[in-house]
């Protein structure tokens, strides 16, 4: 495995919790890495801009706590997502925070900026970026990722079309570095596949929404434990940029999912989604094509037992 030195080590399953907008939250963050996976966040859910500080306190202050009463059990490290398109006005201040902090890994997606990974480098950190193709792959390189987040058909948010199969073995025909992979991966069984398809970690998001820490509204938990593959729209109506969503969702805000229009790329809007009145995140639901394996809402250190055990029959050789 090409693991990042921040994780080398410090993981119980090679499986990052994938930050989500709106719905991750530090009681979320910090229940997933006392479970001994990483947990993130995007900093644009902390609004305002101060609340970032406020949250990063309590992460890494619990996280000592609890590192300090459980030292043969220790908490797994933490991410922070920075949004570095050009619509984030917030981005020079969120990654000063993040520097008081000494955040150990830092998730980038939608853009690469060499300045930002330096800055990230300079107090000892770890970069890794979201990546559709193999185009954005090369760049993230370049401008001096450490790892890349491949994100695949069926993953839950902003996905790409490609499927792993093909973009993992593209990608480690020049790069044997770390790699998360992401894409409709709810199962401990899943979390091996990553691994046996050339990934270093699994990277899962939409099963942590029907868990008791997610900042979700009922209806979006039930919405993940009711629905299939099936169920998931793939659109770029709502923030300009392609993504999956909870067809039910869709249906509630009055549209049809079988007819949304193309919406213009140029009206990116990442924090209301501003195309239509139904705004995303809220209203209209992210989910990947992977919740089809989500039977019930639980807690999130629950979720980890079940990744952990189906993850070790699978490496047995049995069902799950």
């Amino acid at each position: 495995m090409a693991e990042l030195d921040c994780l080398e080590g410090k993981l119980r399953l090679p499986v990052i919790g994938a930050p989500l907008f709106i719905i991750s939250n530090p009681k979320l963050v910090i229940a997933q890495c006392k479970a001994g996976i990483v947990g993130s966040f995007p900093a644009l859910n902390a609004r305002p801009q101060s609340q970032l500080d406020e949250w990063l306190d309590e992460i890494t202050s619990e996280l000592d706590s609890w590192n300090r009463a459980n030292p043969d059990q220790p908490a797994a490290p933490f991410a922070v997502n920075q949004i570095v398109h050009r619509s984030n006005d917030r981005l020079e201040a969120d990654l000063a925070t993040c520097e008081k902090y000494k955040v150990p890994l830092v998730i980038t997606s939608l853009g690469a900026r060499e300045e930002l990974n330096q800055a990230v480098h300079g107090w000892g950190g770890r970069t890794m970026h979201d990546v559709i193709n193999i185009r954005f792959a090369r760049k993230a390189l370049e401008k001096g990722a450490d790892g890349l987040i491949p994100v695949c058909a069926g993953a839950g948010g902003h996905a790409g079309t490609l499927s792993p199969f093909a973009l993992v073995a593209e990608i480690r025909e020049f790069f044997d570095g770390p790699i998360a992979l992401s894409g409709s991966i709810a199962t401990g069984g899943g979390v091996l596949a990553a691994q046996a398809l050339g990934a270093d970690y699994a990277y899962i998001g939409s099963a942590f929404i029907a868990t008791d820490e997610a900042r979700a509204s009922d209806d979006y938990k039930a919405g993940i434990v009711e629905s299939r593959a099936e169920d998931i729209v793939y659109s770029n109506l709502f923030t300009g940029v392609h993504g999956n969503y909870l067809r039910r969702s869709i249906e509630n805000a009055g549209l049809d999912p079988e007819n949304l229009p193309e919406s213009d790329p140029s009206a990116m809007n990442f924090g209301s989604g501003g195309n239509t009145d139904a705004k995303a995140w809220k209203d209209i639901w992210g989910s990947g094509q992977g919740i089809g394996a989500v039977r019930k809402v639980q807690s999130a250190g629950a979720y980890v037992d079940q990744l952990a055990a189906e993850y070790d029959r699978a490496k047995h050789g049995l069902c799950g």
